[in-house]
Parts: C-alpha cells; structure tokens; sequence
C-alpha cells in the first residue's frame, strides 16, 4: 500500500516517524523565501530517512502553493525551484485564494465549498498532472 503524505517543510520527531512509514511524499511548498530554505532541510531529512529507516521512501513531487502572479517573489521562489531542486517540481501551481481559507470555516474542502474558484480549479489540475504521471 502507498501512503501519500502531504507534510510542510517543518522538522518534527512526527515528521520522520510518518517518512518512516511512507512510500511517497508530496510536498507543498508555500511561494517563500523561508520556505525555499526550509525544503532544502526537509529534503535532506528525507535522505536521511532513506538511508536509515526506508529505503523506499521516495519524492512523488512538489507542490508550488501559494502563488500570486503579482508579486516577483512568487516568480523568484518557482524560478528557483524550478532551476536548483533535481526532485520532480509539478507544473501545476496552487495560486492563493481566500476560498482556499474559507472553506474550512463552512467544514468543507475547496472543491465542495467553491467549485469553480480558482483553488478548486488548481487542485483538480494537480490531480489531473499528479494522476496522469502515477500511470
């Protein structure tokens, strides 16, 4: 069985412990300086795992989120991504959306809440990309 994991690039005895049961892992990665810094240690605690708890932990992807077109940061941080990390990086972004934070104030996911935002949107085409790449 595969278990997909979606963790934020924070480091925590729970982080390793769910690498350690993991075959896969998606990682979102907000459109961030910090972030950008925090991956490059979530990446190598991922190494780590491999190395000595999972030899097949593997990286399914990472997720650009919270993007804003607006803002060059957003470009900067994809550009860097994109150019410096060898782990897959999926082409689809997941662009902020206020219907994205909303949602869960009404116990719904975006694609319930709001299906035609574009949250919903991006993540049913990360689903479609995602999808389309497992076969």
């Amino acid at each position: 069985m595969i278990l997909f994991l979606l963790i934020p690039p924070s480091l925590f005895v729970l982080t390793v412990n769910a690498l350690n049961s993991a075959d896969e892992v998606l990682i979102p990665l907000q459109m961030e300086i910090l972030s950008l810094q925090g991956l490059t240690q979530l990446l190598n605690t991922i190494r780590e795992v491999k190395q000595v708890l999972n030899s097949k932990l593997r990286i399914a992807g990472i997720i650009p989120s919270m993007f804003d077109n607006r803002r060059n940061l957003s470009n900067e941080v994809l550009q860097q991504l994109e150019g410096n990390i060898k782990e897959r990086v999926f082409k689809t972004v997941i662009r902020e959306c206020v219907r994205i934070a909303e949602a869960p104030s009404y116990a719904k996911n975006v694609l319930s809440y709001t299906p035609h935002s574009n949250g919903a949107i991006d993540f049913m085409n990360l689903a479609r990309e995602f999808s389309k790449e497992s076969k």
